[in-house]
C-alpha cells in the first residue's frame, strides 16, 4: 500500500511547478527541468519548454559537466577503502611523469594542490580532446599557479589526473570502471558519456536578443573525468540518495560522509560555500547542501541534497548561461523542506545489551572548571557531551573497542574520551584531550590540574 507521505501535496508540487516556470522564463532557457527527491525517492519532476508540447521530462538526458567530478571522487574512495591506495598519497607513487607529483590525491579531490583552474588553450570544453592527446597537453608547461596545499583553487587539469589514476589502478579505462562500479550497480541506466535519446540539445542564447546559436558537442578525451557526463533528473534523484546514505554495493555511508567533510577551507569572502572530497559544501536558508554544480556549453546542471531534511533536488537547462540551476535547486529543497517537514523517527529505548549500570552512573551533569556540561548515552554505547547553558564545546562520541570513546565532530573530533578510576574502582574524572571533567566544579582532589585551593569556595 503506498505511504500518505508518497506524493507531496498538490500545493507544493504546484510552487515546485511555478520555480522551474519563472527560472526557464527568466534564464531564457530553450527547457528546463526539475525534479524532487525525498528518502532517496523522487517524489516530484516537473519542466518548462519553448516549444509547446515538446516539453523534456524526467528521462532526458542534459549534459551535467562538472557534476561527473562526484562520480570521479567516487571511483577514487573506492580505490583508498579496498587499500589500493592512500588519500595522502604523492600522486607520483601511483602515476609517475606528471610533473606534480609531491601533489597528495586528497588535494587533487579537494581542489588544494596549487594546480591550474584550466588547461593551456584552446578552451578545453569546446574543442576536442585529441587537441590534447598526454597528460602534458593538459597541464602544460606550468601546471601549479598556487602553493601545494595552502589554498582552494578549483581545477579541472586536477580531474584529468585522478582519472587517469584510476586507470592505472584499474587496468581498465575511466568509462569501463565507471560503468561497472558505479552507474550499473546503482541502476544508472541513463547516465552515460555519449548523448542517448531522448536528449536535449545545448544552445546558446544570445545576450541581448531572444535568437539561439546550437553548441557544439564535444568529446573532452583526457578530460572526460571532470566533465563528460550526460544524465537525467531520474538518474540524478537516484545518485542523491546514495550521496546521503551511501551503498555498500559501491562506497560505505562512512565514505560517503568522509566525502562531506570539508578537505580545504573555502576562499576569502566565500563563507557560505566550501569543498570537500569530490563535493561541493553550501550553506544556504539555514541548511547545509551537498552535491555539485555543472557547466559545459550549452548546458548548465545542478544538484544539491539535505542530508538533515531528506530532500534532494536537481535543475537542468540547455543554455549556455543564464538558468541559474545552483539558486534554483536549492529552492526546491527549501520549498519541499519547509512546506513537508521531515518526520522524526520515533522515540525508542536503548537495547537493553547497550546499558548497564557503570555507563549510566556516568550520565548527568559534569563540569569542567566552572563549565557545566551533561553526558548522556546514546545508540551503540555512544555518548554525547554538551553545555548545559550558554556557548560551549558540544561534541558526539562513539565507543572504542577497547574502552573510551572517539569524538566525532567539533572541536574534540577525533581526541579521546575517557573515564579515570581511583585505586579503589570509583570514578575520579573524565579525561578529555587533557581537560579534566569532575562532578563537581574545581572539586577538591588530585585530579584538577593546578589544584584547588584548600580553603575551598568562599563569599566576598
Amino acid at each position: 500500500m503506498t505511504s500518505p507521505f508518497d506524493a507531496l501535496l498538490p500545493s507544493t508540487e504546484r510552487a515546485l511547478l511555478h520555480r522551474v516556470a519563472v527560472a526557464q522564463s527568466e534564464g531564457r532557457s530553450p527547457s528546463f527541468v526539475g525534479a524532487v527527491a525525498r528518502e532517496g525517492k523522487k517524489v516530484w519532476s516537473g519542466s518548462r519548454s519553448c516549444v509547446d508540447g515538446h516539453a523534456p521530462d524526467a528521462d532526458t538526458q542534459y549534459r551535467i559537466g562538472s557534476l561527473t567530478k562526484v562520480f570521479t571522487a567516487v571511483l577514487v574512495l573506492r580505490l583508498r577503502d579496498e587499500g589500493l591506495l592512500d588519500l595522502n598519497d604523492p600522486l607520483e607513487k601511483h602515476l609517475s611523469g606528471t610533473g606534480v607529483g609531491d601533489v597528495t590525491i586528497a588535494q587533487l579531490l579537494g581542489h588544494s594542490g596549487g594546480l591550474a583552474a584550466e588547461t593551456p588553450a584552446p578552451w578545453w570544453e569546446r574543442t576536442p580532446g585529441t587537441v590534447r592527446p598526454g597528460l602534458a597537453d593538459v597541464l602544460g608547461d606550468a601546471p601549479l599557479v598556487h602553493p601545494v596545499g595552502r589554498r582552494h583553487h578549483y581545477s579541472n587539469p586536477g580531474y584529468t589526473l585522478l582519472g587517469s589514476l584510476v586507470e592505472a589502478l584499474r587496468g581498465v579505462s575511466w568509462e569501463e570502471a565507471l560503468r561497472g562500479e558505479i552507474l550499473e550497480p546503482l541502476g544508472l541506466t541513463r547516465t552515460s558519456t555519449q548523448p542517448v535519446a531522448p536528449h536535449a540539445g545545448g544552445w546558446a542564447v544570445h545576450p541581448w536578443a531572444d535568437v539561439m546559436l546550437p553548441e557544439p558537442s564535444q568529446d573532452l578525451g583526457l578530460m572526460a573525468p571532470a566533465g563528460q557526463l550526460w544524465s537525467t533528473a531520474d538518474d540524478l534523484c537516484r545518485f542523491a540518495g546514495f550521496l546521503a546514505r551511501g551503498d555498500e554495493r559501491v562506497l560505505s555511508a562512512a565514505s560517503v560522509e568522509e566525502m562531506r567533510t570539508p578537505a580545504a577551507p573555502p576562499g576569502a569572502g566565500d563563507w557560505e560555500g566550501g569543498y570537500g572530497l569530490g563535493l561541493q559544501l553550501l550553506r544556504k536558508d539555514g541548511r547545509t547542501l551537498i552535491g555539485h554544480t555543472g557547466s559545459l556549453p550549452g548546458f548548465v546542471a545542478c544538484l544539491w541534497v539535505s542530508v538533515e531534511d531528506g530532500v534532494a533536488a536537481v535543475a537542468l537547462a540547455n543554455a549556455t548561461s543564464g538558468p541559474l540551476t545552483s539558486v534554483v535547486a536549492a529552492d526546491l529543497v527549501r520549498i519541499v523542506a519547509e512546506a513537508e517537514p521531515r518526520f522524526p523517527e520515533p522515540w525508542r529505548p536503548l537495547p537493553a545489551d547497550e546499558v548497564d549500570q557503570e555507563l549510566l552512573e556516568l550520565t548527568g551533569p559534569w563540569y569542567w572548571g566552572t563549565y557545566a556540561y551533561g553526558l548522556r548515552l546514546g545508540a551503540d554505547r555512544s555518548v554525547v557531551l554538551e553545555p548545559l547553558r550558554g556557548a560551549g564545546r558540544r561534541a558526539s562520541f562513539r565507543a572504542l573497542p577497547g574502552g573510551g570513546w572517539i569524538g566525532l565532530n567539533g572541536y574534540y573530533a577525533g581526541e579521546t574520551l575517557r573515564v579515570v578510576r581511583r585505586a579503589d574502582g570509583s570514578v575520579s574524572h573524565l579525561d578529555l584531550a587533557s581537560f579534566v571533567f569532575t562532578r563537581e566544579p574545581y572539586e577538591q582532589g588530585e585530579a584538577v590540574p593546578g589544584g584547588v585551593d584548600e580553603a575551598g569556595w568562599r563569599g566576598l
